[in-house]
Parts: structure tokens; C-alpha cells; sequence
């Protein structure tokens, strides 16, 4: 999973605000959203990177500020309200305002309906759509005052097509991370906000060490193996992969682009298993 540097003097966030939320890495690597808060920083904007465990948001703040961007790294929980009140405050009071909101926190839990507890229901839909909704419903109020915005949410081909594995929970909540964006984009899109979702195919990340890797037996090298061969590219997407797809919708570049979901997975969805 190599480093991708931006463009020299592209600088398209010059002057923007960027919240993200999973802002860190669960292992050693690029995660989606630590590569996006870095490619943000590096195309101008001052980054607000909130995550679960402060290791990880304090890790990518000393990625960003050692190429010489701002960042404030921020630790809070984004399925509780309270949490996520606070890092919307310290945002504006640290830089005023709130341009870009990228929401990548996800989870997942493997089994289907009967093998998928109900608690763990819950937390998968928690973590993956209840995020989203307390995210926008803070940030939201500051875009409108402004009268321009870009949300950017994470989902997952998950939503739109089986992917060979039963993860019923993560499929129904990236799919209704889906419905969220369609709403949000069509309830702001007059007042100058819009909003747009990624739907990463098999990315080779640091996340899918976790509970993917459950379902090869805790084989990491058939799984990867496995993971390249399915996509038409004959490799996996990495996470810079995401983050230039996020920097495209939280640039100008996509000025006139609201409400869609932009695939990136090598073609996998156009493909028959």
C-alpha cells in the first residue's frame, strides 16, 4: 500500500475546513480515511481528523503537520451525539467553519440474519449509518449558514450487489448510508450544498485484516489472493484509490455533482460471480 502525493501546486482545498471522521488507521498502513485527511491537507485545507482511539487521530495530524499542513486531531465515538456536538464546536472555534465533511466510519460483522445477533445489528447500524446521520445534523446548520458545502459519505458496492460473503448488517446499513445522501443532497442541494457517497469495491486496507479475514479461516493469504483475482484489474483498490475519488467530490471540480454514487471498484459491480 504505497503513498500517492498530489499534484504540485494543484492546492484545490486551498482555504477550506475539512471534518473527517475515521480519520485514523486500525492497523499499520493507509486506511480510507487517514489517506483522505492527508490528501486533503496536502491539496490546501486545514483538516479536523476525529477518530475512535486518539493514537490514530494524533497519527495522522503528525502525518499532515510534517508535510507542513494543519491539522487538529480530535478522540470521540460518532454514535454518540455528544461526542460528536464537541468536535463540531471545536472545529469552529478553531477555524470558523466547516467546508467538507467526509464520513468513512464502518464496521462490519459477519453472518446472515440468523447468525448476526441483534446487538451486533445494532452496533453495525450505529456505527455505519447512525455516524452519518449525527454528523450532517451538526455540521449541516454551519454549511447553510455559509451557503456552500460538500458532504462526502463512505458506503461500499456491499449496498448495491452480493459480494460473496454473508455480511447482512453491513450490507443493509451501507445501503441505507445510500438513502441518507440522496436525502441530505436533495433537501440542501437549493442552498448550496451537496452531497455524494463512495462505494469502495475490495480495497487492500488495513480494515479488512479484522473481520474479513474471519471468513478465509484466518487465511490473510488466500484472502488477498482471493480479493486481487475477483477484480477485473487483477489487483484491489488502496485507499488513496478513495481519497482522490472524496478530493474530486470535495473540490469545485464537482461543482455540479450532487446526490450521485461514485463506484470505485475496478468494475466489479458490471462483472457476474
Amino acid at each position: 500500500m504505497g503513498d500517492v502525493a498530489a499534484p504540485a501546486g494543484s492546492r484545490r482545498l486551498d482555504g477550506r475546513v475539512a471534518l473527517v471522521t475515521g480519520a485514523g488507521s486500525v492497523g499499520p498502513g493507509w486506511g480510507n480515511g487517514k489517506a483522505t485527511a492527508a490528501l486533503f491537507a496536502r491539496e490546501g485545507a486545514r483538516v479536523v481528523a476525529l477518530d475512535l482511539k486518539r493514537e490514530a487521530a494524533e497519527e495522522t495530524r503528525a502525518v499532515i503537520e510534517g508535510e507542513g499542513g494543519e491539522c487538529i486531531a480530535l478522540a470521540g465515538d460518532v454514535t454518540r451525539d455528544g461526542d460528536v456536538r464537541a468536535a463540531v464546536e471545536t472545529a469552529m472555534e478553531r477555524f470558523g467553519r466547516i467546508d467538507i465533511l467526509h464520513n468513512n466510519v464502518g464496521a462490519a460483522v459477519l453472518g446472515g440474519p440468523v447468525e448476526v445477533e441483534e446487538a451486533d445489528w445494532d452496533r453495525i447500524f450505529a456505527i455505519n449509518v447512525k455516524s452519518v446521520f449525527l454528523a450532517c445534523k451538526h455540521v449541516l446548520p454551519h454549511m447553510e449558514r455559509q451557503g456552500k458545502g460538500s458532504i462526502i459519505n463512505v458506503a461500499s458496492i456491499g449496498a448495491i450487489r452480493e459480494i460473496g460473503v454473508a455480511y447482512v448488517a453491513y450490507a443493509a446499513s451501507k445501503a441505507a448510508v445510500i438513502g441518507t445522501t440522496k436525502s441530505v443532497a436533495m433537501q440542501y442541494a437549493a442552498k448550496g450544498i451537496r452531497c455524494n457517497v463512495i462505494l469502495p469495491g475490495l480495497m487492500d486496507t488495513p480494515h479488512i485484516r479484522g473481520p474479513m479475514q474471519a471468513s478465509y479461516g484466518g487465511d490473510l493469504d488466500r484472502m488477498l489472493a482471493d480479493r486481487h483475482a475477483r477484480s477485473p484489474t487483477g489487483k484491489m483498490g488502496t485507499a488513496w484509490d478513495v481519497a482522490h475519488a472524496a478530493l474530486y467530490l470535495a473540490s469545485d471540480d464537482s461543482a455540479y455533482v450532487n446526490a450521485v454514487e461514485l463506484v470505485v471498484d475496478g468494475g466489479i459491480t458490471t462483472t457476474i460471480r
